[in-house]
């Protein structure tokens, strides 16, 4: 395809509302810069990169916190040819070094805060690499091997940059994922792709009626990592829509409450720990989060978090995607929601967005029935879905089996074809050759006043093969009433009777992964170690 009619990142940038001069990109010191200054500044960074050898076919890797200046780099860096590898900061140092060394990186933007994990691996980087330090403040000494300091680079670069015209197949974004055993797995995505999934959130949002969605006056700040699936792709809907942008570097719940306040944030995304942990802080209850609207996804939203939330007047809402389908995929019914305030529509999957394909399938990939209670794998198709894993082709070949991307995850599909996961593959806990939904399990323990947070997992048992145990997080006991609660589940024909849990185990917390989610194998790890007893 002739490249001038090719789907490009910059054709995001350069859409209509993205180009509003005066519209703000903010950090979490409060320091507040112009569309117009945003512009410029990538323009520069195309150019001080390229200054250092730095271009079309080259892999750039960034280890910062959220802030507008790695927005910067996920548009200069993917427009000069080059691929953004946003690394998990997150992982432990092993494999940071592994996804380094795999991705084959050129170059490290690092923060100084991640100085005493990258200097250490730097002799065993197998490829040379140059050094670029990113700093919050003025004054900062240059490490040795380091080529320059971000902003001073920029500052020595002339206005105004040509970035080169690109085929749209052009890899743009990649990043890794980590399971439950091997390495982590590469997963990237083209400008096309990436194109196609900022249009189709784009219009899935900014066509829902009254409240709901994302429209052009909202306030826009992520509360999920910018190097998990590149802030969920939001922060390139954000600059399309050419919305008010506020990146608050590190998670600290008071300094989110206080920039939600200051600034108006509208419209947030994170997994449910991190808002379990927001609205957590004593600072939640002088907060007015009335207008704050949340995209939950990364894990099931539990009810009783849902109804929390609800309580401070947050329009909240699940969504559903993976690190495979760049991510979004679905999202609860925000139009049902205006109109009824039942948790349960807020907390479903939903309906696919635009040019998503769904099925639930038996294990021979047949089609289960759509009656809202026969389960089976969650398989998909979609324009932006990655192909596969990088240098992996047989787990490429299993994630694409058939000709559909395997999500992993079980659930069934109503009548009026909505969505609802019940758990992962790995997940399902089989007691006496019956399963039981460990998500239906903490969906209902989530509701019990005290619980903050909850897991249920299958440990093995001699006779059952497996028995559900849970771990809680609560304040005061809560033991007697989660039984209660898990009873009348039962009486009431909502739950199994043998998925009554034989442990229930209170904890300081539960482990976690390295994007929030609960850490089940961990979990399980700990119970037969004995770590949690």
């Amino acid at each position: 395809m002739d490249p001038h009619f090719a789907l490009n990142i910059r054709q995001i940038l350069l859409a209509p509302a993205g180009r509003n001069p005066d519209q703000l990109i903010i950090d979490g010191s409060g320091q507040a810069r112009s569309y117009a200054a945003f512009h410029d500044r990538i323009a520069r960074l195309g150019a001080a990169l390229t200054a250092q050898g730095l271009c079309r076919g080259k892999t750039i890797a960034v280890m910062d916190w959220d802030s507008p200046r790695y927005l910067e780099c996920f548009f200069a860096i993917p427009m000069m040819g080059a691929t953004l590898h946003t690394v998990n900061i997150r992982l432990s140092p092993e494999q940071i070094l592994y996804t380094i060394n795999h991705a084959e990186d050129d170059a490290i933007l690092c923060h100084e805060d991640f100085l005493p994990v990258l200097m250490p691996l730097l002799p065993r980087i197998v490829r040379p690499v140059r050094l670029i330090l990113l700093v919050d403040r003025k004054g900062a000494v240059l490490p040795d091997g380091f080529v320059g300091e971000y902003e001073s680079l920029l500052a020595a670069q002339p206005a105004g940059f040509d970035f080169p015209l690109l085929p749209e197949d052009t890899r743009a974004t990649l990043f890794y994922t980590t399971g439950t055993a091997g390495d982590p797995k590469g997963v990237s995505y083209s400008h096309r792709q990436l194109v196609l999934h900022t249009l189709a959130v784009a219009a899935d949002l900014g066509t829902v009626p009254g409240t709901g969605g994302l429209k052009r006056n909202d306030v826009y700040m992520p509360i999920t990592p910018l190097f998990h699936v590149h802030g969920w792709g939001f922060p390139y809907i954000a600059t399309f829509l050419g919305l008010k942008q506020v990146y608050p570097g590190r998670y600290e719940p008071a300094r989110l409450l206080a920039l939600i306040a200051e600034h108006g944030v509208t419209f947030s995304h994170c997994v449910p720990t991190i808002l379990s942990m927001v609205l957590s802080a004593p600072e939640a209850a002088q907060t007015d989060l009335s207008r704050w609207r949340v995209l939950i996804g990364g894990s099931a939203l539990p009810e009783g978090l849902a109804r929390e939330a609800r309580t401070k007047g947050i329009d909240i809402h699940a969504a559903y995607g993976m690190s495979e389908t760049c991510p979004f995929v679905t999202h609860a019914d925000m139009v049902a929601s205006q109109h009824s305030d039942d948790v349960t529509i807020r907390a479903a999957i939903g309906k696919p967005a635009a040019m998503v394909e769904l099925r639930v399938v038996d294990p021979e990939m047949r089609d289960v029935p759509a009656d809202g209670r026969t389960t089976g794998e969650v398989i998909a198709r979609a324009p932006w879905l990655t192909m596969g894993y990088l240098g992996n082709p047989v787990a490429s070949g299993e994630l694409w089996q058939g000709g559909w991307l395997h999500t992993g995850d079980v659930g069934h599909i109503s009548p009026d074809g909505t969505l609802r996961i019940t758990d992962r593959l790995k997940d399902v806990i089989k007691s006496g050759g019956e399963w039981v939904s460990s998500l239906a399990l903490e969906n209902l323990a989530s509701v019990v006043p005290g619980v903050r947070e909850v897991a249920a997992v299958g440990m093995p048992d001699a006779r059952w093969g497996e028995r559900p145990v849970m771990v809680v997080v609560a304040d005061g006991a809560v033991d007697a009433a989660i039984c209660e609660r898990l009873g009348a589940a039962v009486a009431a024909g909502d739950l199994p009777k043998w998925a009554m849990p034989d442990r229930i185990i209170s904890v300081l917390s539960i482990p976690r992964t390295s994007v929030g989610k609960i850490d089940k194998k961990r979990i399980r790890q700990m119970l037969e170690s004995g770590e949690i007893a």
